[in-house]
């Protein structure tokens, strides 16, 4: 983030149209304002100062709203291909509102279109007036080629909304069959969505405008399950296995659903019960059919075998605070990533379990709770966390302080600002601007991307710093 004082569109204006050494007078001129690197958490804004994004941070940074704020929401997989890389880029989505009447909720299935952007330099390249040896023609070439851009224009919004009564606490799609939706709800029931009809009507849409804005369609349920004993946020399906899922609830109960057909589900009624306190999330094992992790506010982390009857196989005291949020490494199936109540996120190996403390890292650069915590799709070492301190952070737990590595390229980008000196070198971005972060994703079929949704809406981004960290073949 930059910090300059408020109304600087004057001064920009000015200086989009002067020319080094044109020897025109400047006494009239809107003197420049000089932008600084704010530090989050080091620095205050002085009254008449604001934050103001540099989009050259960003290979795409796009923003977005559906109506009333969501809480939850899922990237749905999609038939465009994996590894996508060229702009512009389109993204489907499905969400749960929090509307101030219960009957005036929704699940938005959406679809965001011509998401525009252009990848960045991370160093940028040396102009003719700093390489005099550099000739002109090579100096057109190469600003031409850094304007190109993948696509034009706002991205599109087409909508379809499916009525829900009650807020969404939380939704999720299966990953084999992205169609296919499981939500949670603040009455405390958990229903499953077959929104085949409104994907395939998006996908064939190439109408402008928001679609289905207007209209909610009345659809129900394959299942609605009453069996919970209170509301949760708690839910996952099974990467391994197409249609098992898990829920759970605020009164520390745990239900397995097994599919009887594509559209049907059996749900144990007897719960799985090793917690103290309330199942905030859960997560199944990326390599075995039979083994899940969940989270609680009693600070514990539960590792369960489904064929092990109805108690956890592991239980290790993870956080001195609520554990809201855990993410299981798909890259590399022995890390957990949890995020807690108290701001900090721990790194955990389970081949240190018996040893008796599994954490192999952890931080505590958020000052408020930790929202949200995923593992990206595309890196085993990179992750994002959001906080209720407005910030999303990406960190490469790969990365080490490199004295020598940081004077280079300062000397090559000519930067200024150092870094404060407890900052971890792990961490790779800090993006805000968004007010009480909730949820975030990578999206799994276009490295370097991620989703968040806040009160004030969604964005969509893409750190320049991030291509530079993922492998050149994708996933």
């Amino acid at each position: 983030m930059a910090r300059t004082l408020k109304n600087p569109k004057k001064a920009k204006r000015k200086n989009k149209n002067s020319k080094k050494g044109d020897g025109a007078s400047t006494s009239s001129s809107v003197p420049t304002i000089q932008p600084r690197v704010w530090q989050p958490g080091v620095d205050e804004l002085a009254e008449g100062e604001e934050l103001q994004c540099d989009p050259s941070a960003y290979n795409s940074l796009h923003a977005f709203h559906i109506g009333w704020p969501c809480l939850s929401f899922d990237i749905v997989r999609d038939s465009l291909g994996s590894d996508r890389k060229d702009f512009p880029h389109t993204v489907y989505f499905v969400a749960g509102t929090q509307a101030e009447k219960a009957s005036w909720n929704s699940i938005g299935v959406f679809k965001v279109s011509n998401v525009s952007g252009k990848r960045r330099e991370l160093v940028p390249a040396r102009s003719a007036e700093d390489d005099p040896d550099m000739d002109a023609e090579s100096s057109d070439s190469e600003d031409s080629e850094d304007e190109e851009e993948g696509g034009s224009g706002a991205p599109l919004l087409q909508l379809r909304k499916v009525a829900h009564h009650g807020c969404v606490n939380r939704i999720r799609a299966m990953t084999q069959n992205p169609h296919i939706c499981a939500s949670w709800a603040d009455s405390g029931h958990v229903q499953v969505w077959d929104f085949s009809s409104h994907l395939n009507a998006l996908a064939e849409s190439e109408t402008e405008g928001v679609q289905g804005a207007s209209s909610i369609f009345n659809q129900a349920p394959l299942v609605n399950f009453r069996g919970h004993k209170d509301e949760g946020y708690a839910i996952d399906w099974s990467p391994v296995v197409a249609g098992r899922l898990v829920t759970g609830d605020c009164k520390n109960c745990i239900h397995l659903w097994e599919p009887s057909s594509d559209s049907t589900w059996n749900v144990d009624p007897t719960p799985f019960v090793g917690h103290s306190a309330s199942v905030e999330d859960l997560q199944w094992s990326p390599t075995e059919p039979h083994a899940f992790v969940s989270c609680s506010v009693d600070g514990t982390i539960a590792i369960w075998d489904i064929r092990l009857g109805k108690s956890p196989a592991a239980s290790f005291k993870a956080h001195d605070a609520d554990v809201n949020v855990i993410s299981w490494n798909r890259q590399a199936s022995c890390m957990l990533a949890s995020g807690s109540d108290d701001g900090t996120f721990s790194i955990h190996d389970f081949r240190l379990l018996k040893d008796g403390n599994t954490v192999v890292a952890h931080f505590k650069y958020h000052k408020y709770p930790v929202t949200s915590i995923e593992w990206s799709p595309h890196e085993a070492s990179t992750l994002a966390v959001s906080s209720s301190d407005n910030q999303l952070t990406i960190w490469d737990l790969s990365l080490e302080k490199d004295e020598e590595e940081e004077a280079e390229f300062k000397a090559q980008t000519r930067e200024e600002v150092n870094a404060p000196e407890d900052l971890p070198p792990q961490l790779l971005f800090v993006h805000q601007g968004q007010k009480d972060l909730k949820e975030l994703h990578w999206h799994a079929q276009i490295p370097g991307m991620i989703v968040s949704t806040a009160i004030d809406g969604f964005n969509i981004l893409m750190p320049s710093n991030i291509q530079s960290t993922l492998p050149s073949n994708g996933s």
